[in-house]
């Protein structure tokens, strides 16, 4: 039997550590399980010649790819963007690019400003401390001033622009667009014990450097020392509760596969959109008959997955190739509703280097630019070290017909049902992802661009999971409250990004720590009553 603890925390990636450490000065005896396990640096593609090759294998995006033995199948069969996930100690930020935009203050007022979706329950002004205290917890390179964004601090200096940041700089210039130096979770300068970027590129298959800011480098260190216990390759089943209605803790399948039950006083989801529905969906009980923490019946629903679309040129004289970190600078130009346009809301571009000889080789050819025979060498050489680009981050608007279910026949290894994705592209998204393409050759021709290709929207780009378990002050309309804990299970907590009330047109790791950061102070402003 294990011994009680005081919080138990279901997952150790971006939001899971975040809200260990936060609450490692409470004293109280804390427990995160974690079904994958420690990353080895060692491990990682960067270290051989092979490495492009291990991104499509043990290295995958994909779950199913991968297949190793801490992942989960996903059935996304019916959905056209296909899911990204990690699990281990750092989670997904083992794989991410590290680019760390916050979301706007305009996407917390959705409804107000557009008369679509919901209004969040807090706004920018809340998280802005959180924010702030998440770049320093995670290194953060930026250029202060970027007027796309309300003021914030700059730590350190960006990552390097390199030849192409200037080159697609210059043509945002003349097209008079915004455009500005990204901010990365990626040290420039040696902070905090880790040793700055040098630039190698594979920021997306893990940084055997450290320098990017996994939080398996950042937080977990500081919560261990904090005498946080981190338990790994324990898979968490589902949630139990007592006849009150209140969680009494969690079982799981540990190493050896056998079953235990870990008891708790408080606990706390941080298992993505994907993996916290999932759980709360297996833990219905007689109590819960739809699922734990489903009165509202939106657990699962509201899935969004940011449309992603890619443009590509390449250039006649040698750019950065692979070299640096992938995504150099961004654009906020088409961020906010213009009423003269035919979507609502918007997108950011991320503006990135080129790619590696393997995948070069197999676009090129894909995209008919590198022949068979005669010609196969030349064509090749015209297109490595040659290319630049961007995706676009399309803003996914909540709606309840995209869902995460359980699969009635396919399960993980220990017999739990796997999350089954239901996902259709809406027509906003539609129009959206088209106007990106069209602006971004546009860019791509300013630069100066030959053999311009995109393809929208990219099918395995299913990285950002949010919105199956949303906040708001009405219980019949959200899963958790203003702050994190579930309506119905009062000592039942939320972290990650499955209760984002809308998606922005960001990456949603660094509102995701920020809000974890908050749901942890708010638990311990509120502890006497915490469960009222």
């Amino acid at each position: 039997m294990n011994e009680p603890v005081d919080v138990l925390i279901i997952g150790a990636g971006a939001s899971g550590a975040a809200v260990a450490w936060s609450l490692a000065e409470t004293r109280m005896r804390i427990l995160c399980l974690e079904q994958g396990n420690w990353a080895k640096s060692s491990d990682f593609p960067s270290n051989g010649r092979d490495w492009e090759a291990r991104t499509l294998e043990d290295y995958a995006i994909s779950p199913n790819r991968r297949g190793l033995a801490a992942d989960y199948p996903v059935n996304d069969d019916d959905s056209p963007i296909k899911i990204a996930n990690f699990n281990g100690v750092g989670g997904g930020t083992v794989f991410y690019a590290a680019h760390f935009p916050r979301l706007h203050p305009s996407d917390f007022r959705v409804r107000s400003l557009d008369g679509i979706a919901d209004d969040w329950p807090i706004d920018y002004k809340t998280l802005e401390p959180f924010y702030a205290l998440n770049d320093r917890m995670t290194g953060v390179s930026s250029l202060a001033g970027d007027p796309a964004y309300p003021p914030k601090d700059s730590m350190m200096p960006p990552i390097p622009m390199g030849r192409t940041g200037e080159k697609l700089g210059a043509a945002m210039n003349s097209l008079g667009w915004h455009w500005w130096p990204s901010d990365a979770a990626i040290v420039t300068e040696a902070y905090e014990g880790r040793a700055p970027c040098i630039n190698l590129g594979q920021c997306g298959s893990g940084c055997a450097q450290g320098a990017k800011g996994s939080t398996d480098v950042t937080y977990w260190p500081e919560a261990i020392r904090s005498r946080i216990e981190l338990r790994t390759r324990c898979r968490v089943s589902r949630i139990e509760t007592n006849d009150a209605g209140m969680a009494t803790g969690a079982f799981y399948f540990d190493a050896n596969g056998q079953e235990q039950f870990q008891p708790a006083e408080i606990v706390i989801m941080a298992c993505n959109g994907i993996g916290t529905p999932r759980i709360l969906l297996n833990s219905a009980s007689d109590r819960f008959p739809d699922g734990l923490a489903n009165s509202s019946g939106l657990v699962g629903k509201n899935l969004m997955l940011h449309p992603y679309a890619q443009i590509r040129g390449h250039f006649d004289e040698p750019l950065d190739g692979y070299r640096g970190s992938p995504i150099c600078t961004w654009s906020m130009e088409f961020y906010e509703t213009d009423q003269s346009r035919d979507f609502v809301r918007g997108y950011s571009f991320q503006f990135s280097r080129g790619i590696g000889p393997v995948r070069t080789a197999i676009n090129g050819m894909a995209d008919g630019l590198i022949p068979w025979g005669d010609g196969h060498h030349a064509a090749f050489r015209r297109l490595f070290d040659r290319s630049a680009g961007m995706v676009s981050v399309c803003e996914d608007l909540p709606e309840e017909t995209n869902t995460v279910t359980l699969d009635p026949e396919l399960r993980d290894s220990d017999g739990i049902p796997a999350a089954k994705i239901h996902y259709r592209l809406s027509e906003n998204s539609r129009r959206m992802l088209d106007h990106s393409v069209a602006r971004g050759v546009e860019i791509l021709m300013a630069a100066g661009a030959r053999d311009i290709t995109s393809r929208a929207p990219l099918p395995y780009a299913g990285w950002h999971l949010m919105g199956t378990a949303r906040m708001g002050t009405d219980p019949a309309r959200s899963v958790v409250n203003e702050w994190g804990r579930s309506h119905d299970v009062k000592n039942l907590f939320i972290v990650d990004g499955s209760v984002f009330v809308t998606s922005g047109g960001v990456n949603p790791t660094s509102t995701i720590q920020a809000f974890a950061l908050y749901v942890a102070d708010q638990i311990k402003s509120r502890i006497y009553n915490l469960f009222d």
